[in-house]
């Protein structure tokens, strides 16, 4: 460029001499009287014209070397991120004056090309030049704001950055209430069959009870490898109670285990789960990947009547076909229920936990001899998500044919546990789930089906998985589980769901072969045995009874009903409710929602007594209002829209 502002300036002064020299030849006379008084005479017009070109290649030097400063400001910001903000402040400002001085000076140049005439070639030029320098000046603020956006990044990370691997924190600070108007003596977990009965004590007494206990917390830890990705997950909230936890002044409950796993993504499109995590029978919204559950909107941890789930020990392994299919097996912990009924033969299926092998020693555990087995297969299209699903169960237990007899037979002269034997069987259940989203995503409308036998387990309300025989061995009990769901996200801010849901257990009844001996309204007749058997007694599951000392010190409660022997047929739930945020960006998420819900617990029919108002079928209904206000840790926006739960 210097050596282009040089030929042009030796150009005009060519020029310039050549006039003068014409001028001088017309006037040859006056030569001598013109060069006594040359240092008189005022400057001429190429003269000033020189001058001011002079001046304007001085201005652009001025430029260039603005620009040259600019450029090497813009090197050392890319030094020295620590300390940008006040670089790129400098930056921005020596930009603008650039791109000023660049405007001037075109606007300038153009003025003087009308009156240089001849010399508009070389001012062409030079503008031209100008325009350039310009353009620099336009780009080095590009890439000044690119650098500034990637500042910003740094003062927000999505992640943490450790070592080889990102960590993201989660979870939320949560102050929920519930109120029922029939108490069971639970915070924001429902169990739906611990709703009393008309008539009981604790059908007669609301219960209000708040706390903070499902504030959560999670880690999330990411490895990107070049033939996969390393992911490791824990998720942990405090719905745990130890042995001294108690409302009544410190609140103090324990931390428990919610979920802990590790996976590996591999560049094949296999996925390799394994640790406690959501059970694969649980719905999901994308694929079958992990953290993209369908799970109810609910403030109830217990979530709703209908809903098939579990959390516990599984391995699975996930095939993506294409973009819309996924296949997937996995083995998960077993574990079996309560045996449902009554007058049961003698048997043995579960212990009280180890405490010498890390086992709560007040529960029990079954005796597992294999795991469960799960097997799906979800699909997508671009307007549903839908699932298959199938699941298999093993049951074994001990017999002991030489117990005693039923209750209200006559009992054998001696009993003994000759003649034990082992008995197994083995169920499970198929499912369907549907989800549909309407109206842009703005409307999800879900359908879930689960039936089978012995899959009581899998449902919210943990019905009986069997009741047995009168020889010992187990009878899987038929059954399964409905939910359907419409969830409205009104505004960004704004959702609304409602959830309605069932759980059904058929009964299975048997002649045991004994007949009832003790006085009452079976007196003489045949004793069966099973679960939901038309002669179980039921009179006393509507009648309030005195109150007794609590095995836990400090007064009475609540005394259990006798004549109670009612067994659950099913349970009915619906629920509405809102969330609405206050905010949600890169501070986090404030939001409150509450929640109603209408839960329902019917009966096998027994026998009651109606003559005196007394039902066969005894019934218990309440009515439930949950609150919650949270806040959440801000979260990375989803890549994907698995990545939103």
């Amino acid at each position: 460029m210097f050596a282009l502002k040089t030929t042009l300036a030796g150009a005009l002064l060519a020029i310039c001499v050549g006039l003068q020299a014409q001028n001088q030849t017309a006037a040859s006379s006056s030569v001598h009287g013109a060069a006594k008084n040359s240092k008189t005479r005022a400057k001429t017009q190429e003269q000033i014209l020189l001058e001011q070109l002079s001046d304007k290649f001085q201005k652009l030097d001025d430029l260039s070397r603005k620009y040259e400063d600019l450029q090497q400001k813009y090197d050392d910001l890319e030094k020295r991120m620590t300390a940008r903000d006040a670089e790129l402040e400098e930056a921005h400002k020596s930009a603008a004056a650039a791109q000023a001085d660049a405007a001037d000076a075109k606007q300038k140049l153009e003025a003087e090309q009308q009156v240089m005439g001849p010399n508009a070639a070389a001012v062409t030029t030079l503008q031209s030049e100008v325009a350039s320098l310009r353009s620099s000046s336009s780009d080095l603020s590009s890439r000044v704001e690119t650098t500034e956006q990637e500042a910003r990044k740094l003062e927000n990370p999505s992640a943490i950055h450790f070592m080889g691997v990102n960590l993201i924190p989660g979870g939320f600070i949560a102050a929920e209430t519930v109120d029922r108007q029939r108490a069971i003596g639970g915070d924001v977990n429902t169990q739906f069959s611990g709703i009393p009965f008309t008539g009981q004590t604790a059908n007669e007494l609301s219960e209000f009870n708040a706390s903070g206990r499902q504030s959560r917390i999670s880690l999330l830890s990411e490895g990107k490898m070049p033939a996969a990705v390393l992911r490791a997950y824990f998720e942990s909230d405090f719905l745990s109670a130890g042995t001294t936890s108690n409302d009544n002044q410190s609140n103090s409950y324990t931390l428990r285990l919610r979920q802990a796993w590790a996976q590996a993504v591999l560049n094949n499109r296999w996925t390799l789960t394994g640790g406690q995590m959501w059970s694969l029978a649980t719905e999901y919204r994308h694929g079958l990947d992990n953290n993209s559950e369908a799970i109810p909107l609910t403030i109830d941890a217990q979530y709703n009547v209908g809903f098939t789930w579990e959390r516990q020990y599984g391995f699975r392994a996930v095939k993506a076909i294409g973009n819309r299919l996924w296949i997937a097996g996995a083995v998960e912990e077993s574990q079996t229920l309560n045996i449902g009924g009554h007058n049961l033969p003698t048997i043995a299926y579960q212990q009280a936990g180890n405490a010498g092998g890390l086992y709560n020693p007040t529960a029990n555990y079954s005796y597992n001899y294999a795991p469960d087995l799960i097997a799906k297969a979800a699909f997508e299209t671009g307007w549903g998500h839908f699932e298959v699903f199938g699941v298999g169960r093993f049951f074994r237990d001990r017999v002991f044919p030489n117990g005693p007899a039923p209750s209200g037979a006559s009992q054998p002269t001696t009993t003994s546990a000759a003649g034990a034997f082992t008995s197994k069987t083995a169920g499970g259940g198929a499912g369907v789930n549907a989800r549909v989203s309407l109206l842009a995503r703005s409307i999800d409308l879900g359908a879930h089906v689960l039936a089978g036998n012995g899959i009581g387990r899998y449902s919210t309300t943990l019905l009986p998985d069997a009741t047995a025989h009168p020889d010992g061995s187990l009878e899987l009990l038929v059954g399964g589980s409905a939910l359907g769901s419409l969830e409205w996200h009104a505004t960004p801010r704004f959702d609304l769901y409602s959830y309605y849901g069932g759980e059904y257990a058929k009964r299975a009844w048997y002649n045991t072969g004994y007949t009832n001996t003790t006085a009452g309204p079976t007196y003489g007749e045949p004793i069966l045995s099973g679960y939901g058997a038309p002669t179980n007694i039921v009179s006393g599951c509507e009648v309030e009874v005195l109150p007794v000392t609590s095995p836990n010190g400090g007064g009475n409660v609540p005394g259990s009903a006798s004549n109670c022997n009612a067994d659950t047929r099913n349970f009915q739930e619906g629920t509405v409710g809102y969330w609405f945020r206050f905010y949600r960006g890169v501070h986090g998420a404030l939001q409150q929602g509450i929640q109603y819900s209408y839960a329902e617990r019917r009966t096998w029919t027994g026998i009651g007594d109606p003559a005196a108002g007394l039902t066969n079928s005894p019934k218990a209904i309440d009515n439930m209002w949950f609150t919650s206000f949270r806040y959440y840790l801000p979260q990375p926006r989803p890549s994907t829209e698995s990545d939103a739960k």
